[in-house]
C-alpha cells in the first residue's frame, strides 16, 4: 500500500466521519498504534496494538513490538497507563507487554496498572520482573523511583463476560476462535459517548458477532487469502505456515459479513495479513469487504485516530 494512496484514503475516510471533535470536546479516543499482522517487523506498519483514552486514562489493547514508542508518537503520556488488555498469547500481541510496564515506569509512572488477559499472564508478569530485577532495584536506589512491582496487578481471564468496570468504561470479553491458541479474546469497551470492539485474532466467530451487536466501531483483523502464497513463498516452512494462517484468521469478505450481522456503524480493518504486499491495493481490501458490508469502512494505518 503506497503512502500517498494511504494518506488519500485516510483523508476521505475521516471526511466521511464528519467534523472531528477537539480533544477537549471528545470524551474517548481510539488510536491504532500498530496495524500489521504477524510477529515479523515491517517497514510501514507496527505490530498489533491500540489504545483507548478516556478522561486522560489510557487503556492499551495488545502490546506488539514497539508499543511504548508508538504511544509516545501518538502523544499519549506513558504515565497515563492504567489498564493493559492482552487478547491472546501470540508474540505479535504480547512481545512488549512487560517492556511497556517497565518503560512507562521509567517515564514517570507511579500509579497502579491493572493488566488483563489469558493465562499465563500472572507467571509472565512475575518472570519479566525477575528478569529485570537488577535494573529495577538499581533505578529505585539510584533514581529515587517508587517500587514497580507493587504497582502492577495482573488478572487472568479464561471465559467471556464482564472483565472490569470503572468510572470511564465497562469492558466485556468474548471467547473467539484462533486455534491452536486458546483462550483468545475479543474485547468490548462501552463508554458514555460510544462503544468500541477489538476483535483480536480470530476466524469468523459467532461469539464476536454477539459481543459487537450495535457497536459504534469494530476494529477487526483482515486476511486476503489470494496473497498468502506470496507472503510465505520465501520461507522454508511455507506449507505449514500457509495452512496455519488460513485456519485461524478472517477473510476480508467474512469481516464484512461479521460487521453486517453485528450491525456495527463503522468497520475498521487492522492486523492486515499480509501486512505489506505490492500486489494489494487499498481498493482491493475495500472491495472485498464491501461485497458483504454496506456501512462505513476505514483501512487502519498506524497512529490513525478514529
Amino acid at each position: 500500500m503506497r503512502n500517498s494512496s494511504r494518506r488519500e484514503f485516510t483523508a476521505l475516510a475521516l471526511a466521511a466521519l464528519g467534523p472531528r471533535p477537539s480533544v477537549a470536546q471528545s470524551k474517548s479516543r481510539l488510536i491504532l498504534l500498530g496495524t500489521a499482522g504477524g510477529p515479523r517487523p515491517r517497514a510501514n506498519r507496527g505490530s498489533p496494538a491500540q489504545v483507548i483514552v478516556v478522561n486522560n486514562t489510557a487503556y492499551v489493547i495488545d502490546c506488539g513490538n514497539g508499543v511504548a514508542r508508538q504511544l509516545v508518537r501518538a502523544g499519549i503520556p506513558l504515565a497515563a497507563l492504567r489498564h493493559v488488555f492482552i487478547t491472546h498469547q501470540h508474540s505479535d500481541h504480547n512481545a512488549d507487554y512487560g517492556n511497556l510496564l517497565l518503560i512507562a515506569w521509567t517515564a514517570g509512572l507511579r500509579t497502579r496498572v491493572d493488566t488483563w488477559g489469558p493465562p499465563p499472564l500472572t507467571r509472565m508478569t512475575s518472570l519479566f520482573f525477575q528478569m529485570n530485577d537488577y535494573d529495577i532495584r538499581t533505578r529505585i536506589a539510584d533514581e529515587g523511583r517508587v517500587p514497580l512491582v507493587p504497582l502492577v496487578h495482573p488478572h487472568q481471564i479464561t471465559r467471556g463476560g464482564l472483565v472490569t468496570k470503572d468510572e470511564n468504561v465497562t469492558v466485556t470479553a468474548a471467547l473467539v476462535d484462533h486455534p491452536p491458541v486458546a483462550p483468545a479474546f475479543a474485547y468490548r469497551f462501552d463508554m458514555p459517548d460510544r462503544s468500541i470492539v477489538i476483535s483480536g485474532d480470530t476466524k469468523r466467530s459467532e461469539a464476536l458477532i454477539r459481543l459487537a451487536q450495535g457497536a459504534d466501531v469494530l476494529v477487526h483483523e483482515a486476511m486476503y487469502p489470494a496473497a498468502i502464497d506470496r507472503l510465505v513463498a520465501p520461507l522454508a516452512n511455507a506449507a505449514a505456515l500457509k495452512k496455519s494462517i488460513l485456519s485461524h484468521h478472517t477473510r476480508a469478505e467474512d469481516v464484512g459479513s461479521i460487521a453486517a450481522a453485528a450491525g456495527v456503524k463503522t468497520l475498521v480493518l487492522s492486523h492486515f495479513v499480509p501486512a505489506e504486499d505490492a500486489g494489494l491495493t487499498d481498493q482491493m481490501w475495500i472491495d472485498a469487504v464491501r461485497a458483504t458490508y454496506q456501512g462505513r469502512i476505514i483501512l487502519g494505518t498506524d497512529l490513525l485516530e478514529i
